[in-house]
């Protein structure tokens, strides 16, 4: 038997998992597409376990998430033209740690107010989903 202790495993929240769609892996943290076609949504799950709040993470893990967090922001406005881009740690129904990034139009639905409960979520297309993963794939992981 070892005298070792195992440290814990890092795993994304089982909500998380059934409303997004994996895009890839950043330094620090794991790129999400939310599975609503009404807007588009990224998140970023920073891969540390037990970690809820910003002041959670390590100072370094804190400035490469913020890194992180305008990658994917570039990234999304530069394929998702915006008129406002919502970047959001807000955690009330799913605890760990997850920043939202929404690329916002004026003519959108829930303009000006937040995404959040205003439309049922669309899922996107099948061809539609695969053609924009490979495009966030290239634009924010290569």
């Amino acid at each position: 038997m070892s005298d070792s202790i195992s440290s814990p495993v890092w795993e994304l929240h089982p909500q998380l998992a059934r409303d997004t769609v994996a895009i890839g892996d950043l330094p620090l943290s794991r790129v999400l597409l939310m599975n609503d076609a009404n807007y588009p949504w990224l998140l970023l799950v920073p891969r540390r376990p037990g970690v809820i709040e910003l002041i959670d993470l390590e100072e370094p893990d804190r400035a490469q998430l913020t890194s992180e967090i305008c990658r994917v922001s570039h990234g999304l406005k530069a394929i998702a033209p915006c008129d406002k881009l919502n970047v959001a740690a807000i955690g009330n129904v799913v605890p760990q740690l997850h920043v939202h990034i929404v690329a916002r139009r004026q003519i959108d639905f829930a303009w000006p107010k937040p995404v959040w409960g205003l439309l049922p979520p669309r899922a996107y297309d099948y061809e539609d989903l695969n053609r924009l993963i490979k495009v966030l794939h290239r634009a924010l992981l290569v």
